[in-house]
Protein backbone atom coordinates (compact mmCIF):
# COMPACT_ATOMS: atom_id res chain seq x y z
CA UNK A 1 0.00 0.00 0.00
CA UNK A 2 2.05 3.44 -1.46
CA UNK A 3 1.02 6.41 1.22
CA UNK A 4 -0.64 8.38 -1.00
CA UNK A 5 -3.59 5.34 -0.82
CA UNK A 6 -4.11 5.58 2.28
CA UNK A 7 -7.50 6.90 2.37
CA UNK A 8 -9.07 4.31 -0.37
CA UNK A 9 -7.99 1.42 1.36
CA UNK A 10 -10.48 -1.40 2.55
CA UNK A 11 -9.09 -2.32 6.48
CA UNK A 12 -10.36 -6.06 6.69
CA UNK A 13 -13.33 -6.77 8.91
CA UNK A 14 -13.08 -7.19 12.47
CA UNK A 15 -13.39 -10.50 14.53
CA UNK A 16 -14.41 -9.32 17.60
CA UNK A 17 -15.40 -5.27 18.89
CA UNK A 18 -15.89 -4.62 22.20
CA UNK A 19 -16.74 -1.11 23.14
CA UNK A 20 -17.33 1.34 25.67
CA UNK A 21 -18.76 5.07 26.55
CA UNK A 22 -19.32 7.38 29.18
CA UNK A 23 -19.43 11.21 30.47
CA UNK A 24 -16.73 11.24 32.84
CA UNK A 25 -13.37 12.74 34.33
CA UNK A 26 -10.08 11.03 33.15
CA UNK A 27 -8.98 9.39 36.09
CA UNK A 28 -13.04 7.44 36.33
CA UNK A 29 -11.57 6.74 32.60
CA UNK A 30 -8.41 5.08 33.68
CA UNK A 31 -10.47 2.92 36.18
CA UNK A 32 -12.75 2.01 33.25
CA UNK A 33 -10.01 1.18 30.98
CA UNK A 34 -8.44 -0.76 33.66
CA UNK A 35 -11.28 -2.76 34.45
CA UNK A 36 -11.53 -3.37 30.79
CA UNK A 37 -7.94 -4.67 30.48
CA UNK A 38 -8.71 -7.29 33.10
CA UNK A 39 -11.48 -8.53 31.12
CA UNK A 40 -10.16 -8.82 27.50
CA UNK A 41 -6.27 -9.45 28.26
CA UNK A 42 -5.02 -7.67 25.14
CA UNK A 43 -1.52 -8.64 24.09
CA UNK A 44 -2.06 -12.11 25.04
CA UNK A 45 -1.97 -13.36 21.32
CA UNK A 46 0.04 -10.67 19.63
CA UNK A 47 1.37 -6.93 20.46
CA UNK A 48 -1.06 -3.62 21.65
CA UNK A 49 -1.28 -0.75 19.55
CA UNK A 50 -2.87 2.32 20.73
CA UNK A 51 -4.37 4.64 17.87
CA UNK A 52 -5.44 8.07 19.90
CA UNK A 53 -5.22 11.93 19.52
CA UNK A 54 -2.16 14.34 20.68
CA UNK A 55 -3.44 14.48 24.29
CA UNK A 56 -1.10 13.59 26.23
CA UNK A 57 -3.18 12.79 28.88
CA UNK A 58 -4.22 9.62 26.90
CA UNK A 59 -1.29 8.64 26.20
CA UNK A 60 0.12 9.04 29.91
CA UNK A 61 -3.28 6.61 30.53
CA UNK A 62 -1.91 3.94 28.16
CA UNK A 63 1.62 3.89 29.01
CA UNK A 64 0.61 3.08 32.99
CA UNK A 65 -2.12 0.65 32.01
CA UNK A 66 -0.48 -0.85 29.02
CA UNK A 67 3.08 0.05 29.21
CA UNK A 68 5.60 -0.18 25.90
CA UNK A 69 3.19 -0.61 23.33
CA UNK A 70 2.89 0.55 19.73
CA UNK A 71 1.80 3.89 19.99
CA UNK A 72 0.44 5.76 16.43
CA UNK A 73 -0.69 9.61 16.36
CA UNK A 74 -4.47 9.78 14.55
CA UNK A 75 -3.66 10.60 11.34
CA UNK A 76 -6.35 12.76 10.95
CA UNK A 77 -5.33 15.00 13.95
CA UNK A 78 -1.76 15.08 12.43
CA UNK A 79 -2.79 16.60 8.88
CA UNK A 80 -5.15 18.66 10.48
CA UNK A 81 -1.92 20.42 12.13
CA UNK A 82 -0.36 20.12 9.34
CA UNK A 83 -2.76 22.11 7.15
CA UNK A 84 -2.82 24.55 10.00
CA UNK A 85 0.66 25.27 9.61
CA UNK A 86 0.44 25.51 5.85
CA UNK A 87 -2.39 28.00 5.87
CA UNK A 88 -0.94 30.23 8.53
CA UNK A 89 2.11 30.59 6.36
CA UNK A 90 0.58 30.77 2.68
CA UNK A 91 -3.26 31.79 3.19
CA UNK A 92 -5.82 29.24 2.87
CA UNK A 93 -6.80 29.42 -0.81
CA UNK A 94 -3.44 30.10 -2.20
CA UNK A 95 -2.48 27.51 -4.34
CA UNK A 96 0.83 27.99 -2.78
CA UNK A 97 -0.88 26.38 0.36
CA UNK A 98 -1.96 23.59 -1.93
CA UNK A 99 1.23 22.34 -3.48
CA UNK A 100 2.80 22.86 -0.31
CA UNK A 101 0.27 20.75 1.86
CA UNK A 102 0.31 17.68 -0.95
CA UNK A 103 4.33 17.65 -0.64
CA UNK A 104 4.09 18.09 3.41
CA UNK A 105 1.25 15.33 3.70
CA UNK A 106 3.29 13.09 1.52
CA UNK A 107 6.71 13.02 3.29
CA UNK A 108 4.44 12.60 6.38
CA UNK A 109 3.04 9.57 5.94
CA UNK A 110 5.84 8.09 3.89
CA UNK A 111 8.80 9.46 5.98
CA UNK A 112 7.73 10.05 9.33
CA UNK A 113 8.87 12.39 11.76
CA UNK A 114 11.90 12.55 9.90
CA UNK A 115 10.67 13.70 6.65
CA UNK A 116 7.98 16.49 8.48
CA UNK A 117 11.07 17.86 9.94
CA UNK A 118 12.95 18.70 7.81
CA UNK A 119 10.13 20.10 5.72
CA UNK A 120 9.26 22.31 8.59
CA UNK A 121 12.91 23.63 9.17
CA UNK A 122 12.44 24.87 5.58
CA UNK A 123 9.80 27.36 6.94
CA UNK A 124 12.24 28.23 10.14
CA UNK A 125 13.64 31.63 7.93
CA UNK A 126 10.02 33.04 7.88
CA UNK A 127 9.74 33.07 11.58
CA UNK A 128 10.53 35.76 13.10
CA UNK A 129 11.90 34.49 17.13
CA UNK A 130 13.35 31.25 18.35
CA UNK A 131 10.14 30.72 20.43
CA UNK A 132 7.85 30.67 16.77
CA UNK A 133 10.69 28.57 15.62
CA UNK A 134 10.25 26.07 18.91
CA UNK A 135 6.14 25.94 18.63
CA UNK A 136 6.82 25.24 14.44
CA UNK A 137 8.11 22.14 15.27
CA UNK A 138 7.19 20.99 18.70
CA UNK A 139 3.55 19.24 17.53
CA UNK A 140 5.39 16.59 15.42
CA UNK A 141 8.78 16.78 17.93
CA UNK A 142 6.56 15.33 20.81
CA UNK A 143 5.05 12.58 18.81
CA UNK A 144 7.99 11.66 17.10
CA UNK A 145 7.83 7.93 17.67
CA UNK A 146 4.09 8.11 16.71
CA UNK A 147 4.34 8.87 13.41
CA UNK A 148 4.65 5.49 12.12
CA UNK A 149 2.27 5.81 8.79
CA UNK A 150 4.75 4.19 6.68
CA UNK A 151 4.67 0.71 8.64
CA UNK A 152 1.61 0.72 9.64
CA UNK A 153 0.26 1.19 6.02
CA UNK A 154 2.32 -1.73 5.17
CA UNK A 155 1.29 -4.07 7.73
CA UNK A 156 -2.37 -3.06 6.69
CA UNK A 157 -3.20 -1.31 10.32
CA UNK A 158 -5.37 1.75 10.84
CA UNK A 159 -3.71 4.75 11.28
CA UNK A 160 -6.49 6.61 11.44
CA UNK A 161 -9.96 7.02 14.02
CA UNK A 162 -12.60 7.35 11.13
CA UNK A 163 -13.88 3.95 12.29
CA UNK A 164 -13.88 4.62 15.66
CA UNK A 165 -15.44 8.22 14.97
CA UNK A 166 -18.01 6.50 12.53
CA UNK A 167 -18.92 4.33 15.44
CA UNK A 168 -19.45 6.97 18.02
CA UNK A 169 -22.06 8.39 15.49
CA UNK A 170 -23.75 5.34 14.48
CA UNK A 171 -23.59 4.02 18.18
CA UNK A 172 -24.16 7.05 20.51
CA UNK A 173 -24.86 10.12 18.77
CA UNK A 174 -27.73 8.26 16.64
CA UNK A 175 -29.70 7.40 20.01
CA UNK A 176 -28.50 10.10 22.18
CA UNK A 177 -28.85 13.30 19.69
CA UNK A 178 -32.25 12.74 18.32
CA UNK A 179 -34.14 16.15 17.82
CA UNK A 180 -35.08 17.23 21.25
CA UNK A 181 -33.36 15.23 23.49
CA UNK A 182 -32.09 16.32 26.56
CA UNK A 183 -30.30 14.31 29.31
CA UNK A 184 -29.50 13.90 32.46
CA UNK A 185 -25.58 12.47 33.06
CA UNK A 186 -25.86 9.61 35.02
CA UNK A 187 -28.78 8.75 32.41
CA UNK A 188 -27.12 9.34 29.79
CA UNK A 189 -24.58 7.03 30.95
CA UNK A 190 -26.66 3.87 31.47
CA UNK A 191 -27.86 4.53 28.26
CA UNK A 192 -24.95 4.48 26.82
CA UNK A 193 -23.57 1.36 28.02
CA UNK A 194 -27.08 -0.67 26.52
CA UNK A 195 -25.64 1.39 23.27
CA UNK A 196 -21.82 -0.17 23.83
CA UNK A 197 -23.46 -3.32 24.39
CA UNK A 198 -25.45 -3.51 20.87
CA UNK A 199 -23.18 -2.30 18.67
CA UNK A 200 -19.96 -4.55 20.12
CA UNK A 201 -20.04 -8.69 20.30
CA UNK A 202 -21.33 -9.32 23.65
CA UNK A 203 -25.00 -8.61 22.75
CA UNK A 204 -26.01 -12.23 23.08
CA UNK A 205 -24.11 -13.07 26.07
CA UNK A 206 -25.42 -10.03 28.01
CA UNK A 207 -28.89 -10.59 27.38
CA UNK A 208 -28.39 -14.39 28.13
CA UNK A 209 -26.67 -14.12 31.38
CA UNK A 210 -29.75 -11.25 32.18
CA UNK A 211 -32.64 -13.89 32.00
Amino acid sequence: MLPEQWDKRKLPDFSVRVAFAAIEKKDRFRNRLKEWRRRLRPGLTGDISALADGASWIWDIVRSEFGKVRECLDVYHALEHLSGIGKLFYGEESAVYKKWYESAKKDLLSGGFGLIDKCLALLESDVRTDRQRESLRRYFSDHSERLCYRERLWEGRAIGSGQVEGACKSMIGRRLKQTGARWKVRRLNRMTVICSIKYGSLWKNYWKNKK
